[in-house]
């Protein structure tokens, strides 16, 4: 297996992780976590996402916690989520200056998730790369259902190949693969991203996995095998597709970290603060996570020897 020395995690929990959660978390909640989570030395977060709010109301205060994290940040990347040109002129108009456009490799799950074609996202793509472009802001793209979509099933390689090969004609920052409803596997992850990495040798890759059918560190480990060294994560193991049925968590964090550590490969996060995030956060959505790690300890936690009666 080939194996980085160091992988870089981008936090999603403030946007896709809490977007399914019943209690709606305000901004006071989202700012504390991010400052435990910054503590603990992530430095890269996808903040929230300028959708309707009526379709999304978790992300409905996404600007405002904006406006209470941006100083803070320090060098933290922070990115925001958008459907559409208009989500794209908001995030700018307060100050964003990296913006991740998604759009749905599959025809049906995009019309559900944005009541569009594939073409009219790819359409609207080159109006918010012109966009960014004149304002100087860095345009991530992500791609939803690339390995699969709950309505059509199996995306074809060539399908996929294409859509990338259009996205990556534009000045893109950074191409995310997102296995958005837990559908992937390794081997199909590992023959697609190296073909991606193959005929795409330029393109910075991220790729976004989720847990539905616990195969997420699986995952994760097929794409660091096919030369990935970015990953979106979420604390806790939250989130979910809010149009995908059966839509579960993503893959947890500080699961990831922690599998990453035990191998000698470095995140520059902190686990034992990540741990701490992790219980603020159960205090927060007031119920238990998903994550493993949290439940267990790290594997060389050591244990008293029990006392025979």
């Amino acid at each position: 297996m080939n194996f980085p020395e160091k992988v870089y995690i981008n936090e999603v929990v403030l946007r896709d992780g809490l977007q399914l959660e019943k209690k709606l978390v305000n901004v006071e909640e989202k700012e504390l976590l991010f400052k435990r989570l910054t503590r603990a030395g992530v430095q890269s977060f996808e903040f929230g996402s300028f959708v309707h709010p009526v379709r999304v109301p978790q992300m409905a205060n996404s600007g405002e916690l904006y406006s209470k994290i941006q100083q803070a940040a320090g060098t933290a990347n922070l990115i925001a989520l958008v459907p559409n040109l208009k989500g794209a002129e908001r995030a700018t108009h307060l100050g964003v200056s990296n913006i991740n456009y998604v759009f749905s490799v599959s025809e049906t799950h995009n019309l559900q998730n944005v009541q569009k074609t594939t073409l009219e996202s790819l359409e609207e793509l080159q109006e918010i790369n012109n966009f960014c472009i004149e304002n100087k802001i860095s345009l991530d793209v992500s791609l939803a259902t690339s390995f699969g979509c709950p309505f059509e099933g199996e995306m074809p390689t060539d399908h996929v190949l294409s859509i990338v090969q259009q996205v990556t004609e534009l000045i893109i920052n950074t191409l995310t693969l997102a296995d958005t409803t837990g559908m992937a596997n390794p081997k199909g992850v590992f023959q697609l991203v190296s073909l991606v990495r193959s005929e795409f040798p330029k393109q910075k890759l991220r790729l976004h996995f989720h847990n539905t059918r616990g195969m997420g560190l699986s995952n994760i480990l097929a794409g660091m095998n096919a030369g990935v060294i970015h990953f979106d994560t979420a604390l806790g193991g939250l989130g979910g597709c809010p149009f995908a049925p059966g839509a579960t968590g993503n893959v947890c964090t500080e699961d990831v970290v922690h599998m990453l550590h035990s191998m000698n490969i470095q995140t520059n996060i902190d686990l034992e603060e990540l741990l701490k995030a992790s219980l603020l956060l159960e205090e927060i959505v007031g119920h238990q996570t998903p994550s493993y790690v949290f439940k267990a300890g790290p594997y060389d936690k050591k244990y008293p020897v029990p006392i025979s009666s």
